[in-house]
């Protein structure tokens, strides 16, 4: 099964907590502060890869997150930094941020990789904050948190050569020919549908992709049948291969009808140099291979005469475009891809104040409850730290603004206290 788009969430690694602790060895006098700082959380990086080419693997898993940090030791001891994870998408992705809708990402090159989320820090322990003249701080910092995201992922495959053509022209049947692909083939339209890619060996021992595109049809430009969902796929070719089932009728008008959704699609596209194969010449007479051959050798200079059932001219075929894949580069797609502040922008500083009942004001957000966390209710400097902390971040203003009364109670965490003008 194929699948090119895909959508997952992503969660970094939390940092851990510095831990408030003391050196107290025999032969150490006045031993002071001894907490150590909690490890860092551990990144999410997504990097392409040429192992895959289908984002099919994220059908079966959408949630990605890595390691968090260790909390700090005694004996100023540091916590583990938590594991980077690494997630795999095939070459040619696209990577967008489902919250800003920015394209933060364009992964067209084996190995390419961008830091999608970057995990929180450590917090520091009390040994940190020791100075001359406070030898004895009794608080430390929390892990700040990681960073969660949802991404969507968009497949553009990197072929060489794009196959199109209608529906029964011959395309499974052509790319299983010349290359090791195995399409499923059957005499009824829409065969294909999703793409194939097949690999076509050179005499040197090269070889170059093929991509097999679902059949076309009127206003495919406009989402009708199959086609439009998949046009995206043949914009990095090289070039492309027309074919042309020439036992049917009018097969002028079925390539034009073709190009036409093409240049609705893209003028890029459009624009793009086909060559053009006539197929199924084992079924028809000379005369109609004569006939129809004059006819598109007025559009193009090169035109064959092709059997993928009968292989009649394959080699002469291969060769050709063989040597056009050497001849023509790559396009260069210009994806505008935004600077993505979300990968390192951790703040979460955002809060929120909540009235359950008369007397009691329940104050929740990141920050403020991981300050709450390593907050001891036992110890008076840990307090006034805290709530210097919530002073500087206008808790106090938002208090009184939600209406609350001297004597009412405030609960963060596990922290409840009374509130005093």
């Amino acid at each position: 099964m194929f699948l090119d788009k895909a959508k997952i969430k992503i969660l970094s690694g939390k940092g851990g907590n510095g831990v408030v602790a003391w050196r107290r060895e025999k032969y150490v006098d006045k031993g002071g502060p001894a907490g150590g700082n909690g490890g860092k959380g551990g990144d999410i990086y997504i990097t392409a890869t040429e192992d895959m080419t289908t984002l099919l693997d994220f059908r079966f898993q959408s949630v990605f997150k890595a390691e968090n940090g260790e909390n700090g030791y005694i004996k100023t001891q540091h916590g583990r930094c938590g594991k980077d994870f690494t997630i795999k998408v095939p070459v040619g992705t696209i990577i967008k941020d489902c919250e800003s809708g920015k394209i933060i990402a364009d992964l067209n090159e084996n190995g390419k990789t961008i830091l999608a989320a970057k995990g929180g820090r450590g917090g520091r322990g009390n040994a940190c904050f020791a100075t001359a003249q406070k030898r004895a701080p009794q608080y430390c910092e929390p892990g700040e948190s990681g960073i969660e995201r949802t991404l969507e992922l968009e497949l553009k495959l990197i072929a060489d050569v794009g196959l199109l053509g209608m529906p029964n022209a011959g395309k499974s049947t052509l790319i299983s020919a010349i290359s090791s692909a195995k399409p499923k083939i059957a005499d009824y339209p829409f065969t294909t549908l999703t793409p194939h890619l097949g690999v076509v060996k050179k005499e040197n021992g090269d070889g170059f992709v093929v991509a097999d595109i679902p059949g076309l049809i009127e206003g495919a430009s406009e989402g009708i049948g199959l086609g439009h969902e998949f046009l995206r796929h043949v914009e990095r070719c090289r070039f492309l291969i027309h074919l042309v089932d020439i036992s049917q009728e009018e097969p002028l008008k079925n390539y034009n009808l073709i190009n036409e959704e093409l240049k609705k699609y893209s003028k890029e596209l459009a624009n793009t140099y086909q060559v053009i194969a006539l197929n199924k010449i084992d079924s028809v007479s000379e005369e109609i291979k004569d006939k129809y051959f004059k006819e598109f050798k007025e559009i193009s200079n090169d035109v064959f005469l092709i059997s993928a059932v009968t292989h009649e001219n394959l080699k002469e075929f291969v060769h050709f475009i063989s040597a056009k894949t050497e001849e023509i580069p790559k396009p260069i797609i210009e994806i505008e891809v935004e600077e993505d502040d979300g990968a390192i922008d951790n703040d979460d500083s955002s809060y929120n104040i909540y009235k359950v009942d008369k007397h009691l004001f329940v104050v929740e957000g990141g920050k403020i409850f991981r300050l709450a966390n390593v907050t001891d209710g036992r110890n008076t400097e840990q307090l006034y730290r805290f709530q210097n902390i919530l002073k500087s971040m206008g808790v106090f203003e938002a208090l009184k603004a939600a209406g609350i009364q001297e004597g009412d109670s405030v609960k963060i965490g596990h922290l409840e206290f009374e509130y005093l003008i």
